[in-house]
């Protein structure tokens, strides 16, 4: 019981705060409680088709192809690859997580996943074309030319910043994610 609570300790809290709203302002408590459920809603809808592939992409794509593609001496095209790969992507920010995990475990460089998530945050294709329409060609090709350097240097930069031991951890958490 005290791990299940251990595990779920946010959640438990959230939903305290929530019902805690609810009793002493219960117009912005119903709010709140409306915008969770919407939100959880949401997460339901966008998860399992990602799980689906990430399962399909641990089976399908071999190590030995992740690790020639996007491994420690995979150069520009890992860099390149990591780029497309979050520029393509669709989905809000929390599902890029899980394909991090895969990544890690399939023997990525470190930053190269900091970059796909990087490109996927803010390269997004889809994006790009709504800024383009509702800020101008101007805007979005500027924005864009300078989020590729900066994506890069935050990536190498945090690779640099944090030691092989720490690496390690990440990458041992990768292999054992549940």
């Amino acid at each position: 019981m005290k791990e299940i609570i251990k595990r779920y300790k946010f959640f438990i809290i959230l939903a305290v705060v929530n019902l805690g709203i609810l009793a002493v302002y219960p117009f912005i408590g119903q709010k709140s409680i409306s915008i969770t459920w919407s939100n959880t809603l949401e997460m339901l809808s966008v998860l399992p088709p990602i799980f689906i592939l990430l399962g399909l992409l641990d089976v399908w794509v071999q190590r030995e192809t992740v690790i020639k593609l996007m491994g420690e001496k995979s150069g520009f095209i890992g860099v390149a690859l990591a780029f497309f790969l979050g520029s393509a992507a669709a989905g809000p920010l929390y599902a890029a997580f899980p394909v991090t995990g895969v990544l890690l475990k399939k023997g990525s460089k470190f930053s190269n996943v900091l970059i796909f998530i990087g490109a996927w945050s803010t390269t997004k294709i889809p994006m790009l074309l709504f800024e383009a329409s509702s800020m101008g060609w101007k805007f979005m090709i500027t924005r864009f030319i300078i989020n590729i350097p900066g994506i890069a240097l935050i990536a190498y930069v945090t690779e640099k910043l944090l030691s092989e031991k720490e690496k390690q951890y990440i990458y041992d958490n990768a292999v054992t994610m549940k």
